[in-house]
């Protein structure tokens, strides 16, 4: 694979076969004639963005707003932002706003020159109950009074032909008064159902008789208490698109089977004059399966309530706010998918291509910073008591245009721990009795004792330090160390909380199988830890991101964090370990 983002990217969107569809269909003039009710001429390409305000959008999601979103940019269309909100026993208000706000993170938007594309099915109910009537009228349905056990025992299996309700040839009139006695609330849940009469034999489940309207007592969040019957998903789906003029419904794998229903249902209702041709049409592309996480909202939500992870916006989950808590970017997160691009067949995707986007995207970004995560104390004896030194660096070292960051050598510092070995291996060129090392961007130094505890622990290193031996002088030239190593200045580092961030699951499928995917539970997907970090880290905001040098990319967290006291997150490490 290319390391060029930009080469990667347009080889993906070259073998994009959503891609070609689209160009075929507007060198074929197929939807350049349409208008809108007010008579203005539609574009080519309209897509739509359809979730079920039942939960918080995941990364699985994010591929299918980049590739709804996103195509419908690419030719010049609109993408419809729209809300199957059908079922009102699992919907709230919570979800639709969180949603709204995932998208609109994410970079796009629902907007043109002919206002706000924003929609909900519940916009539709009065149009769903006219078109389920004409059906009646039409011989296209009717209503069932089977209970629930005898319709899944009639429905048959992929071997077995399914067998014909009782009451699949009640006349048009009986099933119209029972539909509109539904809709009057007179029945209990469950007491009847409106189905569409197709074919009972059809090798494919979807087409014997599918449920189309069911009686459900429920508040809903928009609506109210007006309805008490709510159309199923699949005669929705195909009436929304026609409502909304969209051309190009795009699904993933799973809806493959109920695609000749959904044209079943359009092509009914274009004959009952409800609509005008050329009719949407779908096309399933494979969904985002991704390594090491389950996006399973049931599953999700079992994590949360078990206490495992926080919430929905816990850094360790892959929703796309626990993602943006952990310090994701938009722009990463569209440059994968981008990198994934859009298969007709299912696949897994590595997390490993998911953090190397991150990182393309951060290490142009992100400003430098020192941090000491695991701190020991380093004295420099021949310091003196008093001194303050300013040493510089570069805020970012390919961007000198960014200017330098500043900070204080004092007398004590922090290192890191790993960085001093009383007795040191073969190979270890930093801190051990008699050895030289450079403090980056400050002096060289040479090590000369450590301090121990009563257990014999090493709790502070002792070395002197050559004045004429500071980056960036002449004299710095004169000294040659195999070894540089990172510190910050123990009486004025910002002393913080630092949460150490891994993958939430150490299988890279840990819900495949029927496996219980808490066993597969990484230990250390979360440390927290109190580190060191230099003093100019004070000012860091809710959601600035950082390399800390050495250790990886680093986000302030945008819930905790507070003026002058920052809490941060590691958003992914320098380099891919993971398993190595």
């Amino acid at each position: 694979m290319s390391n060029d983002p930009k080469a990667t990217a347009d080889s993906a969107n070259a073998s994009n076969f959503l891609r070609g569809l689209i160009e075929s269909d507007i060198a074929s003039g197929k939807y350049k004639q349409r208008t809108d009710t007010l008579g203005r001429p539609l574009p080519s390409v309209v897509t739509r963005f359809p979730p079920e305000p039942n939960g918080y959008l995941h990364i699985g999601h994010a591929k299918a707003i980049c590739v709804d979103f996103g195509l419908a940019r690419d030719f010049g269309g609109r993408c419809h932002m729209r809300f199957d909100d059908t079922n009102p026993t699992k919907e709230e208000q919570e979800y639709v706003d969180t949603i709204l706000d995932s998208v609109k993170w994410l970079g796009f938007d629902w907007k043109d020159e002919t206002g706000e594309h924003l929609y909900f099915a519940s916009d539709y109910f009065d149009k769903f109950y006219e078109i389920a009537e004409y059906l009646i009228t039409a011989g296209h349905a009717y209503v069932d009074s089977q209970s629930a056990e005898d319709m899944a025992k009639n429905r048959g299996n992929f071997g077995e032909p399914g067998k014909n309700s009782p009451f699949r040839d009640r006349p048009a009139e009986e099933s119209l008064d029972l539909f509109r006695r539904m809709k009057a609330g007179q029945f209990k849940d469950g007491e009847h159902i409106l189905r569409a009469k197709i074919d009972m034999a059809s090798p494919n489940m979807n087409l014997r008789d599918p449920a189309i309207y069911r009686i459900r007592h429920a508040h809903h969040h928009r609506t109210g208490d007006k309805w008490c019957i709510y159309p199923m998903y699949d005669f929705a789906h195909p009436l929304e698109d026609a409502i909304e003029s969209v051309s190009h419904s795009f699904c993933t794998l799973e809806f493959q089977d109920h695609r000749p229903f959904y044209d079943w249902v359009l092509e009914r209702a274009a004959e009952g004059g409800f609509f005008k041709r050329p009719l949407p049409e779908q096309t399933e592309f494979a969904r985002l399966n991704l390594t090491y996480a389950i996006t399973s909202k049931r599953k999700l939500r079992q994590l949360i309530d078990d206490g495992i992870v926080s919430g929905w916006d816990d850094p360790r989950m892959p929703t796309i706010v626990g993602l943006r808590r952990r310090g994701y970017t938009p722009e990463s997160i569209q440059l994968f998918c981008e990198r994934v691009g859009v298969a007709k067949a299912d696949s897994w995707i590595d997390m490993s291509t998911l953090e190397g986007a991150l990182r393309d995207d951060l290490d142009a970004k992100a400003p430098r910073a020192v941090a000491v995560l695991r701190p020991l104390k380093l004295i420099i004896d021949n310091f003196p008591d008093s001194l303050v030194d300013e040493c510089s660096a570069p805020v970012h070292p390919h961007h000198p245009e960014r200017g330098q960051r500043h900070f204080p050598i004092t007398k004590e510092l922090w290192i890191e721990e790993e960085d001093f070995m009383e007795t040191p291996s073969k190979g270890y060129f930093r801190l051990f009795p008699g050895n030289k090392v450079r403090l980056r961007y400050g002096y060289v130094v040479e090590c000369t004792a450590c301090d121990k505890d009563a257990d014999g622990n090493v709790i502070a290193v002792h070395c002197n330090y050559f004045p004429d031996s500071k980056s960036g002088t002449d004299g710095a030239n004169n000294y040659k160390v195999k070894g540089t190593i990172h510190w910050v200045s123990a009486t004025h580092a910002l002393e913080a909380e630092v949460r150490l961030y891994d993958r939430l699951f150490s299988d890279p499928h840990p819900d495949a199988g029927g496996k219980d995917f808490k066993a597969a539970l990484n230990p250390t997907a979360k440390e927290v830890i109190t580190a060191y970090l230099e003093h100019g880290m004070r000012a860091a905001l809710p959601d600035d991101k950082f390399q800390f040098e050495r250790h990886g990319y680093f986000v302030a967290d945008r819930v905790d964090s507070q003026p002058g006291k920052p809490v941060f997150n590691r958003v992914v490490t320098l380099k891919d370990s993971w398993g190595k």
